[in-house]
């Protein structure tokens, strides 16, 4: 195994809701950032085709078309769009981890959040189902089960994935922990609006804040002063604990809102201003790398034409490619002194049990 791996996250939008050019956009990012020599190539959740931001400002009411349209560009794991991924990853030898919206066979519209590792030789490595959908994810996803919580162990080191909401969970990431994972990828969409931007319409908690009640207004917390959800905080608090506590390096890849799913999430609104308003101003996800501390660890962009490095802490507002270097024996210092899987548990006072099963609608015997 190489102590030294390069890696590089994608900060790309998809062409949203179209399966086709959504994969033949991440074959051009896998085939530019294997000629930067990365090893292990990065992509958003679900980034095939699309994440369905228009359930978090629309009624679901008036959202059958966009779902329609979701359920008809979703992928299967062993459809054409995942099969000309793994054929990249083989020809360019890297490793692969994407997110897609993943349709079954069995039914025209139960859909599920997914991500693939794809290893070196093409084959899917690791294949995991969101554990649960969160929030008014539920509108368009089916909770997914357990088979996928797994770490790999390749030639680049032992990684393991984690999408969006999941990262919050203690006993999904002490899963991964528990596996020696030394490298932890957790997808993140591009934004996840908890409320409407302040200014883009009227909500009961700012009006309680900014209006009469304006004393003490400083000393509230950001629950009760009815902010946004901070993408870049939330997301890099959890990420940073899990490195922390399984002394591993955190990739964090989130998606970029491209103008096209704003135009297609506002299409057909009955309050299209609102709408498009409260995606323009919404907290931008961040894509970074934490090191096995959970310490921001800089990366670094490369010029497409002189090749030139330049120093980056994150991409957010623009797309492009993160790259950063890791030396995987910086994972083993800080298990001296916690090594939640190992030495620092207490086996014989705690016990996890994960049941893997990929369960179907119907067994015949």
């Amino acid at each position: 195994m190489s102590t030294v791996t390069r890696i590089a996250a994608c900060h790309a939008s998809p062409v949203f809701l179209s399966a086709k050019e959504t994969t033949a956009k991440a074959i051009l990012l896998i085939q530019e950032a294997a000629s930067n020599k990365a090893n292990l190539i990065v992509f958003p959740e679900s980034y095939i085709p699309a994440f369905p931001i228009w359930s978090a400002l629309r009624a679901p009411s008036e959202n059958h078309d966009l779902f329609k349209k979701m359920a008809t560009e979703s992928i299967y794991v062993d459809g054409d769009e995942i099969d000309s991924i793994r054929a990249a990853a083989k020809q360019l030898g890297v490793l692969v981890s994407l997110g897609f919206s993943e349709k079954a066979r069995y039914s025209s519209a139960t859909l599920w959040n997914s991500n693939v590792i794809i290893g070196t030789d093409g084959e899917i490595l690791v294949h995991h189902r969101k554990l649960m959908p969160t929030f008014y994810e539920k509108l368009t996803w089916a909770p997914g089960d357990g088979h996928g919580l797994r770490v790999t162990e390749t030639q680049f080191g032992k990684v393991g994935t984690l999408i969006c909401g999941e990262n919050t969970n203690p006993l999904a990431l002490y899963t991964m922990t528990a596996q020696g994972e030394q490298i932890h990828i957790s997808s993140w969409p591009a934004i996840w609006p908890t409320r409407l931007p302040e200014g883009v319409a009227p909500t009961s908690s700012s009006e309680a804040v900014n209006g009469d009640r304006t004393e003490g207004k400083a000393s509230l917390s950001s629950v009760a002063r009815g902010v946004n959800y901070d993408n870049v905080a939330a997301n890099r608090t959890r990420a940073a604990a899990h490195c922390f506590e399984a002394k591993c390096f955190g990739v964090l890849c989130a998606g970029h809102l491209g103008a096209d799913a704003i135009e297609a999430a506002t299409y057909g609104s009955s309050t299209p201003e609102i709408v498009s308003q409260g995606l323009e101003r919404s907290s931008r996800g961040a894509t970074m790398f934490l090191d096995t501390t959970g310490t921001l660890l800089p990366g670094f962009t490369i010029d497409a034409e002189t090749g030139v490095q330049e120093r980056k802490d994150l991409l957010q507002k623009k797309e492009g490619i993160l790259y950063v270097d890791v030396n995987l024996e910086d994972c083993i210092e800080g298990k001296q002194y916690h090594d939640l899987a190992g030495g620092y548990q207490r086996l014989d006072v705690f016990e996890l049990k994960v049941d893997r099963r990929r369960r179907q609608p119907v067994l015949f015997e």
